[in-house]
C-alpha cells in the first residue's frame, strides 16, 4: 500500500507496510490535538504513531495521510513544503476557516509506478491555543469518480470545538457563507436570519455526499455509510439553521410566566425546554413539516437541503425529518432519525414524554433509549406510525449527539 509519511523533519513519499486492520465506523478523536474527523466506510488504518502522524487506505484504493506539526512558521509554509517534496502539479488555495489559517492544495503527483496520484490536501491551523498545524492529503489513482471521496475525507475534519455543528473547512473554502439576509420561513410570516450562500452550499454538500454513499449500495456495511450520510448532512446543516429554531421556539412556545421580561433564564436556555414544553414544540414542529410539499428527485438524490426545506416548505421525508430532529436539538431536546431500506421511508426521533409508538436504542454507556417517533409525511400526531410500516428490525436508528 503506498502512503505519504509525514515526518517532522520532512515529508518522504515511502511504501507502507499494512499494520493490523482498523475499520473506522464513528467520528474519530485525537485527545492529544483535540480533532475529530468522520471518515467513509472501508479506511483502516495502515501506519503512523497513532498519535501525531496516521495512515489510512480504503477498499477503493484510496488514502489519507495526516500530520501534525508545531513550531511551524506558518500554515502557508508547511503547504509550501509539502508541495516541494511531492513536487506536486497542482495549485495552493489559501483561506480562512472559523478565524484560523488553512490552505487547499489540488494534488496530483508522480506514484513509484510511473503514474499519477490526484486528489486534495487541506493543511490548517488548529484551534488549540498554541496553533499547532494539521497537514491531511486524501488522494489515490487519477479518478475523476473518487474526487466526491477525497473532498468528503477532509471535509469531515473538525480542528477543534468550535468547528462542531458547523460547515466543513472545504465547504467554507468553495461556499463562503457570505453576509446575513432575511429570509421568510415556509408557511409562516416570520423570516429568520440566514447566511446568502446558506442554500447553495448546503445543497452542494447534500450532492456530493450522495455521490460519496452510491459507493456502498453493495457494500456489506452500507448502513453505516447511511449513517455518515445523514452525520455530515447535519453537521453542515445545525448552524445554518440556528436563528430560524430559536424564531420558531419562539414562535411556538411562549417564554414560562416567571421567567420576566428576558424570556426564559440563561440556566433554562441551557437545560432546555420544560418537558411539557418539549411536547408542545417536537409537536408543532411536526405539523409545520407535514405540511411541506412532497418531492422526490428519480435522477439524484431525493434529500432537499434543510435551508431549502425551511424557507421553501418543501422535500422528502428524511429531509423533514432531520430538519424536525435539527430544531428540536437546537432546544436542547435529544433528537434523531430512523430510516428503512426496506419500507423506503425516515421519521424522527425524539426523547419525549407521552403516549405513542417508540424506538429502543443504546446509549454510549449501553444503556436502553427509548424515544418517541415522529411521521413526518402523514398528519398523524406524535407517536403514531402506519402498521405497516411497524417492524422494528427494518429501522435504523441515528443519532447524532455523538459526533
Amino acid at each position: 500500500m503506498y502512503g505519504i509519511d509525514m515526518k517532522s523533519k520532512g515529508l518522504v513519499l515511502i511504501l507502507l507496510a499494512l499494520a493490523a486492520p482498523a475499520p473506522w465506523a464513528e467520528p474519530l478523536y485525537s485527545p492529544s490535538w483535540g480533532f475529530r474527523l468522520d471518515l467513509p466506510e472501508g479506511y483502516e488504518l495502515s501506519g503512523g504513531d497513532k498519535k501525531n502522524q496516521f495512515s489510512f487506505g480504503s477498499s477503493f484504493n484510496t488514502y489519507l495521510d495526516m500530520a501534525v506539526y508545531t513550531g511551524r512558521e506558518s500554515v502557508l509554509s508547511l503547504a509550501e513544503e509539502l508541495e516541494k517534496k511531492l513536487s506536486n502539479r497542482g495549485t495552493k488555495h489559501p483561506f480562512t476557516f472559523n478565524g484560523r489559517g488553512a490552505v487547499l492544495l489540488e494534488l496530483r503527483f508522480a506514484n513509484s509506478r510511473g503514474g499519477y496520484f490526484t486528489g486534495w490536501a487541506l493543511c490548517m491551523e488548529l484551534a488549540q491555543e498554541n496553533r499547532p498545524l494539521l497537514a491531511a492529503m486524501a488522494y489515490g489513482p487519477d479518478r475523476e469518480e473518487l474526487r466526491c471521496l477525497h473532498l468528503s475525507v477532509l471535509d469531515s475534519i473538525q480542528g477543534g470545538a468550535g468547528d462542531h455543528n458547523m460547515p466543513g473547512p472545504v465547504t467554507e473554502y468553495f461556499y463562503p457563507r457570505g453576509e446575513w439576509k432575511t429570509e421568510t420561513l415556509a408557511h409562516t410570516n416570520t423570516g429568520a436570519f440566514f447566511r446568502e450562500n446558506d442554500a447553495r452550499a448546503a445543497q452542494a454538500l447534500v450532492d456530493r455526499e450522495f455521490e460519496v454513499l452510491k459507493f456502498y449500495v453493495n457494500q456489506p456495511r452500507w448502513q453505516e455509510a447511511w449513517k455518515r450520510f445523514y452525520r455530515a448532512i447535519h453537521r453542515d446543516a445545525f448552524d445554518r439553521l440556528r436563528n430560524a429554531a430559536f424564531i420558531l421556539e419562539r414562535l411556538w412556545n411562549s417564554p414560562a410566566p416567571e421567567s420576566g421580561e428576558g424570556g426564559q433564564s440563561q440556566e433554562a436556555e441551557r437545560l432546555g425546554p420544560r418537558p411539557e414544553e418539549a411536547v408542545n414544540l417536537a409537536a408543532k414542529t411536526l405539523e409545520w413539516v407535514q405540511g411541506f410539499a412532497y418531492e422526490r428527485d428519480f435522477f439524484g438524490s431525493d434529500f432537499v437541503n434543510l435551508v431549502s426545506a425551511a424557507q421553501q416548505g418543501r422535500g422528502d421525508c428524511d429531509s423533514r425529518a432531520l430538519l424536525w430532529a435539527i430544531i428540536l436539538e437546537q432546544s436542547n431536546i435529544p433528537a434523531g432519525i430512523m430510516v428503512s431500506r426496506e419500507y423506503g421511508h425516515a421519521m424522527g426521533l425524539a426523547d419525549l414524554i407521552g403516549e405513542g409508538a417508540r424506538f429502543p436504542m443504546k446509549d454510549e454507556n449501553n444503556r436502553d433509549l427509548n424515544w418517541m417517533v415522529a411521521e413526518t409525511t402523514a398528519a398523524v400526531p406524535l407517536g403514531r406510525i402506519g402498521k405497516g410500516s411497524s417492524e422494528i428490525s427494518k429501522w435504523l436508528g441515528i443519532r447524532f449527539d455523538l459526533q
